[in-house]
C-alpha cells in the first residue's frame, strides 16, 4: 500500500522535474498535438496521451519517485481561457491515469493544482474581484477529477497568495468528502528571490502558521529562482515545522538564448548539491525540480538523495500557538503578557469609528488600525455592527480585506452574527480569532461557529454569559467557562490551546454598590478559570472597567487593573495601547488610589479618585507652560535645544557650558552627540529630514557661539572631506545634506559644488590634504564618473577613501568600482570605495575612517564584501545588439495621427493656477519634504499640521501663495516626422521634406523588441506622423535662493525650496503635457511622455539636438558640457502620442496590445488644488531612484 505522508516522514522522497521544459523541446505542433492557438500543455492530456507517459517515464527513469500530473492549469478558470472548461473533470482525471500508467503501482503520483490567475487577497479591480467560495469550488472541481484518476496526493503548488492558498485547501477538502477518499496534502509556496515573501507580502512565518492551523499535511517551497535564493525560507522550515518539508526549485532564472529560446542557468550538479545541503542542514524529506529541470537534474538530486547520511527525519514538536496576518505572524500569548489587542476598529465603542462606518470611510479605518498598531497592538479587534445599517456581513468583509492588506497584525473578527463570521474568515489571509461564542441563548451559535473557526484554524474567544446572565463572581465564571469547553473541546474538538475565556469586566466608575466588588472577582475569575481548565487562554475588554469618567483617570485605572490581571495571568487584552501606561511609571499616589477602586478598600475610593483628577487638571492650567530647560544643567539645556529642535536661548547654554567646562568638551561630548543621537532617530524612522536639518540649524547656531571662543578650539577638525557632484550633474541638493551632516559633526567640507570635472576633485583633495573625497550623483549616465575618479587616484598613486552616494548607484556599483582595473582584475583600490545611502551612513563611515582600527576593520569588511560580491558572481554579461534595425516590434501603424495647432516652435504662457494643480505632492511630501515613512496618525499630523509644526499642505499652499522666485517659462514645438529602422527623423514644417534631426533609439535586443521610433509612422508607410518636443524650466533665482539658505544656516527652509522647485519643473512639464493632449484631441491618459535618460531614449548627448531644434536661449536655457539642461530646475522631454506607447526597459518591457493608462497628477489624491475637498493623500512612499528608471505600469 502506498504511503505517500509515511514516506515522507521517515526518508527522502524524490519528485520528477519540469513537465514543461520536455515538452518545449519537442517537435509538438499547434495544429496536430495542441489543437489550439497555443501551447496549453493540459490539452496533451487529451490529444496526445502517450507524450504526456513519456515524460513521465522518463522523469521515473531519472530516479523520481514521485510524479506530478499534467494538470498545473487544469482548473476549470485556466481552462477557460482555451476553451477547454467543458473538459476539467476529463482532464484531471486523465492525467492521473496517465500518470498512474507511467509510473506503475509503487511510486506516488501527485495531483498538481497550480494558481487560478487571480489574487483573492489583493484589492485589484480584476485580480482581486473573485469571492472565496468561487474559488473552493473551482478547486473542489479540479481536485475531484484527481482523486477519480488515482492520484496519491495533492501538491497545491507555486500558490502567491495565501488567501487563494486557503481556498484550494478547503477545495481539496471538499472534494475529498465528495468522493469519500482522503489523501495528504502538500502546499507548496513561491517566495521572492528578495526577502522570502510570496507576492502579496506574506512572510515565511505568516505562511507556516497559517498552513500549519490548516492542518496541512507537507509545507515547503517551489519554483522561485533557484534553491540559494530559498535558504534563509527553508532553514526558517527547518527550525520551525511540525510537518515533512519539501524544496522544488527552478533551474535557476530563465533568459533568453540567442535564437529567442529559454535557457535555465542552473547545472544539475550544483543544484542537487543545494538540495542535499538542504536535507542534511534543514532536514528536507521531499526535494525535486520546477521549471528548467530535466531528467539529468532528477539523476543528479536522486544520487544526492541517497548518499545523505541523515536517517532522522523527525519534525519538532508543536510550540505555542500563533495568529498570523497576511503579512506575518506573532504568539497568540506575547512573552512578556498582555498580548494587546487594539480595540478602536470598533463601532460599539468608538464614535470616530462609527462615524466613518456610516460614511463608508475604509481608508479612515485603515489609518485608525495602523494608529493602534504603530502604538503596540499585537492583534485588531474588528467590529462593524451598527443599528442604522444591515450590511454588517458586507462591511465586514472590506474592513478585514483593506487592514489585511496594510497591516502586520492579525485580526479578531468580532461579531456575534455566524453569518458575518463566516464571510470575514474567508476574507481573512491568515489565523484570526474569533469574538465571540456565548450561551445566552443555548448553544446553538456555538455548534455553528466553532466548526467555521476549526475550519480555518482560527482561535475561539467565549465570553462567560449562559442563559442565567452574566458571570459576575469567580465561581460563576468557572462554572460557565465549564460548560463552553465540553462544547468547544470534548464536542467539536477545538485544541484547549485556541479556546480563549472573556471573564468579563465591570464598570467601577458607575459608584453602584452592586459592582465595587466586580474587580476583584474578575481579577479571581482569571486565576481560577485557567487552573480549572489547563491550557485555556484569558481575555479582557480592559476600559470597560473605566466608563464615565475623565480621560486621565481612564488612562490610570485601566493601567493599574490591567497590571494586576496580567499578574493573575492574564493573556489577552483588548485595550487602546496608546493609552497604556506601564504600572512603574505611574506617579505613587494614584497608583493607591486606583488600587483602592479596584480592590474596594474605601468606601469613599472612587470619589477621591475623581477628586484628584479634576485637582489635578486645574492647577496645570493654572500653572501655565514652565521653560522645560529651568532646571538642567547647560550640557542638558543643549541636549535639549537640539533634539527638540529649538534655536532660541542656546547661544546663551553654550556660553555657560563653556564656563563650567570648555569649548572643545562642549563640542565633543554636547553637541556631537545630540547630532549623533539625532542621527540615529532619523535611521530608526523617528525623524524625517525637515526636522533633521531643523536640529543642524541649531546646531550651526551653537557652533558660531562656540567661535567666540575661538583660541581655545582653532584647527580642531575630526578630518577634511573634499564633497562634489559629478561632472554632467547639475542636481546638489543631496550633496548639501551630506555636507550640513558632516560639518555639524565635528568635520571639515570642502564643497566644489556641481559639475565638478574628475581633475578638480583630485587637486582639491590633494590641496586640502582630504581624509576622504566624497562624490553624489543623481543620473545613471553621470554616475560613470564615479569609477574614472577611483581610476584616476589609482594611476596617480594617491590614497583617499572615496565615499559615493545618490539615486543611480547602490551597493553592488561600488563593489564594481572598487576594481580599477575593471572586471578582468582582481586589484582592490586599497583606500577603499564605500557606498552610503544617505548622509548618516556617509557620518558613520567617516567616523571610522578617522580612527585607525575602525578604518582598517572597516577596509577589510569591504574587501571581503567585494570578493563575496565577486565569487558569487552576477548575470553574465551578454553582447547585446541594440541597434538592430531589420526587426520591427507589433506596435500598430494604423492609429490616427492627430493635427497639432501649430507647427513649428512657440513659447507657451503659463498659468500658474493651472499649473499647481499638477504638482505630485505625494513625491513632494515623501520623497523631496522628507516624509517617507511616515505613516497612520504622524502622516496626518505631517500634512495638516499639529498645533507646533506646520503641516505640509499649509506649508506648500502658503508657499505658492508667497513666492517670488519661481519663474517658469515653455517652449513647445511640433514637427512632421517618420521612422527611419530605429532613428526618428524630424523634419522642416515648412516643406515637411528636410531633415532638421534624428533622434536614434536603441532596440530591445530580446522579447518583443520595442523601440521608441516604433511609435511613429514608418517611412515605409508613406504618411508623415506627429512628434511634439517641450523644454521647460522654473529659472535661476530659486538656485540662487538655495545658496543662500544653505550659507545662512537654513537648512530645513532650502530643503522645502529645493523640494518646490523641483516639482515645480516637473509639474510644469506634466502641465504642458496635459496641454499638449488637449490641443491634439487625444485622452488625457494616452500616450507617453519620454526624458533623455530613460532607458527607451538613453542618450543625454541628444539634449543638444533639443538645443538646435527649440533654440533654448529664448526662454533662459542651455545645455552644459555635460549635456545637463541649465538651469538645474529644468526639464526636456519628447511627447510621443500612440496609444500603445508606454515606459518599458531594453531587457524586460513587454508590448501591451491594449496600451495601459499613463499616471496623471491632475485630478487625482495628488493633486494639491483638490486640498480642500479632502482627499486623502497616499501614504505608502512612493518609488525613489534615479531620474532615468523606468516607469512602468505594473502590468507592463
Amino acid at each position: 500500500m502506498r504511503d505517500f505522508l509515511a514516506a515522507a516522514k521517515s526518508r527522502v522522497v524524490v519528485f520528477d522535474g519540469s513537465m514543461g521544459a520536455l515538452l518545449e523541446e519537442m517537435d509538438l505542433s499547434l495544429e496536430d498535438d495542441y489543437k489550439l492557438p497555443g501551447r496549453a500543455h493540459e490539452a496533451l492530456v487529451l490529444n496526445r496521451p502517450d507524450v504526456i507517459e513519456q515524460v513521465h517515464r522518463s522523469m521515473v527513469e531519472a530516479g523520481a519517485e514521485a510524479v506530478e500530473t499534467d494538470t498545473f492549469q487544469a482548473s476549470r478558470l485556466k481552462l477557460e481561457e482555451w476553451g477547454l472548461e467543458d473538459h476539467t473533470l476529463e482532464i484531471n482525471q486523465r492525467a492521473a491515469e496517465i500518470a498512474r500508467k507511467a509510473v506503475g503501482e509503487d511510486r506516488f503520483v501527485a495531483g498538481s493544482v497550480g494558481p487560478t490567475g487571480f489574487l483573492p487577497a489583493s484589492d485589484d479591480p480584476t485580480l482581486g474581484n473573485i469571492s472565496f467560495q468561487k474559488l473552493v469550488d473551482v478547486f473542489a472541481e479540479q481536485c475531484e477529477g484527481l482523486l477519480l484518476g488515482g492520484v496519491d496526493l495533492f501538491i497545491i503548488e507555486t500558490q502567491q497568495d495565501i488567501l487563494e492558498t486557503k481556498a484550494a485547501v478547503f477545495g481539496a477538502r471538499a472534494a475529498m468528502a465528495k468522493v469519500g477518499r482522503t489523501v495528504p496534502i502538500q502546499v507548496s509556496a513561491f517566495v521572492l528571490p528578495n526577502g522570502g515573501t510570496m507576492l502579496l507580502g506574506t512572510d515565511i512565518a505568516s505562511m507556516l502558521t497559517t498552513l500549519e492551523a490548516l492542518k496541512v499535511d507537507v509545507i515547503g517551497l517551489n519554483c522561485s529562482s533557484g534553491p540559494e535564493d530559498m535558504r534563509d525560507a527553508v532553514r526558517y522550515l527547518g527550525e520551525h515545522c511540525t510537518v515533512p518539508i519539501h524544496c522544488i526549485p527552478n533551474a535557476g532564472i530563465p533568459f533568453q538564448g540567442p535564437d529567442g529560446e529559454t535557457i535555465f542557468p542552473e547545472e544539475p550538479q550544483p543544484l542537487a548539491d543545494t538540495l542535499k545541503d538542504f536535507i542534511e542542514q534543514y532536514g528536507v524529506s521531499v526535494v525535486g525540480g520546477c521549471c528548467g529541470t530535466t531528467p539529468a537534474h532528477i539523476t543528479a538530486i536522486a544520487q544526492a538523495a541517497k548518499s545523505v547520511e541523515r536517517t532522522d527525519f523527525s519534525r519538532p514538536a508543536p510550540g505555542p500557538p500563533r495568529v498570523s496576518s497576511m503579512i506575518t505572524s506573532t504568539p497568540l500569548v506575547q512573552e512578556p503578557a498582555p498580548t494587546l489587542v487594539g480595540e478602536r476598529v470598533n463601532s460599539q465603542g468608538s464614535r470616530a469609528a462609527k462615524e466613518m462606518l456610516l460614511n463608508d470611510d475604509y481608508d479612515g479605518l485603515v489609518r485608525v488600525a495602523e494608529d493602534q498598531v504603530e502604538g503596540g497592538a499585537h492583534v485588531l479587534d474588528l467590529c462593524v455592527a451598527l443599528t442604522e445599517r444591515t450590511d454588517e456581513d458586507e462591511q465586514m468583509r472590506e474592513v478585514v480585506k483593506r487592514v489585511s492588506l496594510t497591516q502586520p497584525a492579525p485580526v479578531q473578527i468580532d461579531s456575534t452574527e455566524p453569518e458575518v463570521i463566516k464571510l470575514a474568515l474567508e476574507q481573512t489571509p491568515g489565523r484570526a480569532i474569533v469574538n465571540s461564542i456565548n450561551l445566552e441563548a443555548g448553544r446553538d451559535k456555538a455548534d455553528v461557529v466553532v466548526p467555521l473557526a476549526i475550519q480555518h484554524g482560527a482561535a475561539v474567544i467565549a465570553l462567560t454569559i449562559d442563559e442565567v446572565g452574566m458571570a459576575k463572581t469567580a465561581e460563576r465564571k468557572v462554572e460557565i467557562a465549564k460548560k463552553i469547553y465540553e462544547i468547544c473541546v470534548d464536542d467539536h474538538g477545538l485544541d484547549p490551546e485556541l479556546l480563549i475565556f472573556d471573564v468579563l469586566t465591570f464598570t467601577l466608575t458607575t459608584g453602584d454598590e452592586e459592582w465595587k466588588p466586580s474587580a476583584i472577582e474578575t481579577i479571581n475569575g482569571i486565576r481560577d478559570v485557567k487552573a480549572a481548565l489547563p491550557g485555556v487562554k484569558t481575555s479582557l475588554g480592559v476600559s470597560n472597567v473605566s466608563f464615565g469618567v475623565g480621560p486621565a483617570a481612564r488612562a490610570v485605572i485601566n493601567s493599574v487593573f490591567l497590571h494586576h490581571c496580567v499578574e493573575a495571568g492574564l493573556d489577552l487584552a483588548m485595550v487602546n495601547p496608546n493609552h497604556i501606561t506601564p504600572y512603574g511609571e505611574i506617579p505613587q499616589e494614584e497608583r493607591e488610589l486606583a488600587d483602592d477602586l479596584i480592590y474596594n478598600r474605601r468606601d469613599d475610593a472612587l470619589e477621591r479618585l475623581i477628586n484628584h483628577f479634576e485637582s489635578k487638571g486645574e492647577s496645570e492650567e493654572a500653572g501655565g507652560a514652565a521653560d522645560p530647560t529651568a532646571d538642567m544643567t547647560p550640557q542638558e539645556a543643549l541636549h535639549w535645544h537640539i533634539l527638540r529642535r529649538k534655536r532660541d536661548g542656546v547661544e546663551a547654554q553654550i556660553d555657560k557650558s563653556v564656563e563650567q567646562i570648555g569649548a572643545v568638551p562642549t563640542l565633543n561630548d554636547v553637541l556631537l552627540p545630540a547630532m549623533k543621537e539625532v542621527g540615529d532617530k532619523f535611521g530608526a524612522g523617528e525623524l524625517i529630514l525637515p526636522f533633521v536639518l531643523q536640529s543642524a540649524e541649531v546646531m550651526k547656531r551653537a557652533v558660531a557661539q562656540l567661535e567666540n571662543y575661538l583660541d581655545r578650539i582653532e584647527g580642531y577638525t575630526k578630518g577634511t572631506v573634499v564633497l562634489a557632484t559629478v561632472f554632467g550633474d547639475v542636481h546638489d541638493i543631496g550633496k548639501s545634506l551630506v555636507n550640513t551632516i558632516l560639518t555639524n559633526n565635528g568635520y571639515t567640507v570642502v564643497d566644489l559644488g556641481k559639475q565638478v570635472p574628475v581633475g578638480t576633485i583630485i587637486d582639491a583633495a590633494v590641496e586640502h590634504d582630504a581624509t576622504a573625497i566624497g562624490l553624489s550623483a543623481l543620473l545613471v549616465s553621470t554616475s560613470k564618473q564615479m569609477p574614472l575618479v577611483v581610476q584616476e587616484l589609482q594611476a596617480k598613486g594617491l590614497e583617499y577613501p572615496v565615499l559615493i552616494g545618490g539615486a543611480a548607484i547602490n551597493r553592488a556599483f561600488s563593489f564594481r568600482a572598487l576594481h580599477p582595473g575593471g572586471k578582468e582584475s582582481s586589484e582592490q583600490y586599497e583606500p577603499g570605495l564605500y557606498y552610503c545611502k544617505d548622509a548618516f551612513e556617509g557620518l558613520a563611515v567617516m567616523d571610522q575612517l578617522v580612527e585607525e582600527e575602525p578604518r582598517r576593520a572597516l577596509r577589510e569588511k569591504l574587501r571581503t564584501e567585494a570578493i563575496a560580491f565577486r565569487e558569487k558572481g552576477e548575470d553574465p554579461d551578454e553582447d547585446l545588439d541594440y541597434s538592430d534595425s531589420s526587426v520591427r516590434s507589433p506596435v500598430a501603424q494604423d492609429n490616427p495621427v492627430p493635427e497639432p495647432p501649430f507647427w513649428g516652435v512657440q513659447e507657451i504662457p503659463v498659468d500658474m493656477d493651472e499649473l499647481y494643480a499638477h504638482l505630485d505632492t505625494h513625491v513632494l511630501f515623501k520623497l523631496h519634504w522628507g516624509g517617507r515613512g511616515i505613516k497612520g496618525e504622524a502622516w496626518e499630523k505631517l500634512l495638516n499640521g499639529d498645533g507646533e509644526e506646520e503641516g505640509f499642505r499649509p506649508k506648500l499652499e502658503r508657499m505658492w501663495r508667497e513666492q517670488d522666485y519661481l519663474h517658469p517659462r515653455a517652449l513647445l514645438g511640433f514637427f512632421p516626422c517618420y521612422a527611419e529602422g530605429n532613428d526618428i527623423v524630424v523634419l522642416d514644417p515648412q516643406d515637411r521634406e528636410t531633415e532638421l534631426t534624428r533622434f536614434v533609439t536603441p532596440r530591445q535586443p530580446k522579447g518583443d523588441r520595442l523601440c521608441t521610433a516604433d511609435f511613429f509612422r514608418s517611412k515605409e508607410s508613406g504618411e508623415l506622423d506627429v512628434i511634439a518636443v517641450q523644454a521647460l524650466t522654473v529659472g535661476d533665482e530659486v538656485t540662487e535662493l538655495m545658496a543662500k539658505l544653505e550659507a545662512d544656516g537654513e537648512f530645513a527652509e532650502q530643503l522645502f525650496v529645493h523640494g518646490l522647485g523641483v516639482q515645480t519643473a516637473e509639474g510644469l512639464s506634466e502641465w504642458l503635457h496635459w496641454k499638449v493632449r488637449n490641443w491634439l484631441g487625444i485622452p488625457a491618459t494616452q500616450g507617453r511622455r519620454l526624458s533623455w535618460g530613460y532607458p527607451a531614449i538613453p542618450d543625454q548627448s541628444d539634449h543638444d539636438k533639443v538645443d538646435e531644434l527649440l533654440t533654448l536661449s529664448q526662454v533662459g536655457m542651455s545645455i552644459s558640457d555635460g549635456h545637463a539642461p541649465i538651469p538645474e530646475q529644468s526639464t526636456l522631454a519628447m511627447v510621443l502620442h500612440h496609444p500603445q506607447a508606454i515606459y518599458y526597459g531594453m531587457r524586460n518591457g513587454r508590448f501591451l496590445p491594449d496600451g495601459s493608462p499613463d499616471d496623471v497628477i491632475k485630478g487625482s489624491p495628488r493633486d494639491p488644488s483638490l486640498f480642500s475637498d479632502a482627499v486623502a493623500l497616499p501614504e505608502d512612499d512612493p518609488r525613489e531612484g534615479a531620474v532615468e528608471e523606468e516607469q512602468a505600469p505594473a502590468s507592463a
